[in-house]
């Protein structure tokens, strides 16, 4: 029996007809469709979330083209080789993208549940100019000759869309490499498509082992988190799995205070840990989802803090070719002398610390 995951997959809404089966479509909706050459499409389980009137649902827009994407004032041409440092003098394999000594992205497939708009590799899986080798046994010899790198991250495309037998050889492999610590799993299906968290999946990723394996999605607005995606969460929990989120601040889509604060307390309700929300990045033909830097911190201070528990407040950053960067300026110091620093909280009220010397 085909499993309901597989069955989803093989009827992927990517063509016009299929996608009026859940929506009208808008004059720009269509004429970005036909226009542009670019891969898209969704789950038909994620394409039933969206408002079928309504062109500016926030899933409508991470799904459906826009003609904005020929908009490319800001973004950084041959960004993925920018930011994934592929053109240094270290000899890498191309399923190999490295920021840090000891941890690596290892890329093992380009095909993906829902290939959102505003993605970073964009230039690779979506517009497809990049071409990669995504060589799964070549990477991880590669990595068995690094003992510096302890940490690595299964990244695509989707990984969790390659079969049982497949991720459970890639995960049992990267486990029989002595020096490797943790294995991370970036994969949005827990939201496009929950149906994947089956037994099986379990049976092949999951379990007690010294080499844990942690998941961290991706959700962007609250109209996402349904019950299937919550007991896809819970799945996972119960065969070891914690599952974290990595929000996008999009345009349009959640960068209002409601949003913001309602998407950070439902994915908490759900059992996913919020860790980063990522400013947008300088991929080419995504201008139209970026808001100003500043914006991330802004959110977090007047939606978060203060308003909701401290397991709801993720970190803002910008990811780039030297890792990471985090965006948050610090609101909560206002002022400091020789005696005390002055501190102020989410209402505005003031309170004074003694100035400790080192």
């Amino acid at each position: 029996m085909i499993e309901e995951w597989v069955k989803q997959m093989q009827n992927q809404v990517n063509s016009i007809e299929k996608l009026e089966k859940y929506i009208n479509l808008s004059d720009d909706e269509r004429h970005a469709i036909e226009k542009l050459n670019t891969r898209w499409g969704v789950s038909p389980y994620f394409a039933s979330l969206m408002d079928k009137d309504d062109p500016e649902c926030p899933i409508r827009k991470q799904v459906i083209p826009s003609i904005k994407e020929r908009v490319n004032e800001y973004g950084m041409n041959n960004y993925l080789v920018w930011k994934e440092n592929r053109a240094t003098e270290e000899a890498r394999p191309d399923s190999i993208a490295r920021q840090y000594h000891d941890r690596i992205a290892f890329t093992v497939t380009e095909t993906c549940g829902i290939y959102c708009r505003h993605c970073f590799r964009k230039e690779l899986v979506v517009d497809r100019d990049l071409k990669l080798r995504m060589d799964v046994k070549e990477g991880l010899e590669w990595i068995s000759n690094h003992p510096e790198i302890r940490d690595v991250l299964i990244t695509g495309g989707d990984p969790l869309l390659l079969s049982d037998d497949k991720l459970k050889y890639l995960v049992t492999s990267l486990r029989d490499i002595p020096h490797i610590e943790m294995i991370r799993i970036g994969s949005r299906l827990p939201i496009v498509l929950p149906q994947r968290i089956t037994d099986g999946l379990k049976k092949a990723i999951g379990g007690y082992h010294k080499v844990p394996v942690w998941i961290n999605t991706q959700c962007n607005h609250p109209k996402e988190i349904t019950e299937q995606t919550a007991r896809a969460i819970y799945e996972l929990m119960s065969c070891g799995i914690n599952v974290g989120n990595q929000a996008v601040l999009l345009k349009g889509i959640n960068d209002d205070v409601d949003t913001f604060r309602e998407l950070h307390q439902k994915l908490l309700r759900i059992r996913i840990r919020p860790y980063y929300v990522f400013y947008c990045e300088p991929a080419p033909g995504i201008d139209h989802f970026r808001t100003p830097v500043e914006k991330g911190a802004e959110l977090i201070r007047d939606a978060l803090r203060g308003h909701t528990t401290g397991l709801a407040q993720p970190m803002y950053v910008l990811a780039t070719n030297i890792g990471k960067v985090p965006l948050m300026p610090d609101y909560y110091i206002v002022g400091k002398n020789e005696k005390e620093y002055a501190l102020r909280n989410h209402k505005g009220e003031e309170t004074k610390i003694p100035n400790m010397p080192a």
